[in-house]
């Protein structure tokens, strides 16, 4: 069996999840900044990860959270994940993204700028302000990494 690209879609690369994101999510390894633990934490989103969404979820901010909870939530089709902006100062970073999906009520995103902070070497989410998101335009390039147009793919089943 072939093994698929990584829903993270690290640099709209080539890489597979076994080659992207699977080792973090086994603890094979750990993420080297915020923009690479938010994009293990949409890829553990789209896989089911949820103990590695509670152990890369800074324990101050869990807020009960855990992986038999998340387990419990129905989960819409994730199409892509964008990331708008990153930042980055001393031990502290910020991710601006939109993680695309589709639902019962058509196609919409998690428009977020996420905070995360390094402890003892590990990086963790702590929390978010999310925003409105506006669909793309018919010609943009469609969120889910197609190469298409919006308005060829996606857009098709709005």
């Amino acid at each position: 069996m072939t093994d698929e690209l990584c829903p993270c879609q690290q640099d709209n690369s080539s890489l597979t999840y076994t080659q992207c994101c699977k080792p973090l999510h086994s603890g094979h390894a750990i993420a080297q900044s915020p923009e690479q633990l938010m994009r293990s934490r949409y890829s553990a989103f789209v896989k089911g990860e949820f103990a590695y969404l509670v152990a890369t979820h800074h324990p101050a901010f869990r807020n009960g959270m855990t992986a038999a909870n998340l387990a419990q939530g129905s989960y819409p089709k994730w199409l892509g994940l964008v990331i708008e902006s990153t930042k980055l100062k001393d031990e502290k970073g910020q991710v601006t993204f939109k993680a695309w999906y589709r639902d019962d009520a058509g196609i919409d995103a998690i428009f977020e700028q996420s905070q995360f902070c390094l402890l003892d070497g590990r990086w963790y989410y702590t929390q978010g302000d999310q925003f409105e998101v506006k669909l793309p335009k018919r010609n943009d390039k469609c969120i889910c990494h197609s190469g298409k147009k919006f308005k060829q793919c996606c857009m098709i089943h709005v």
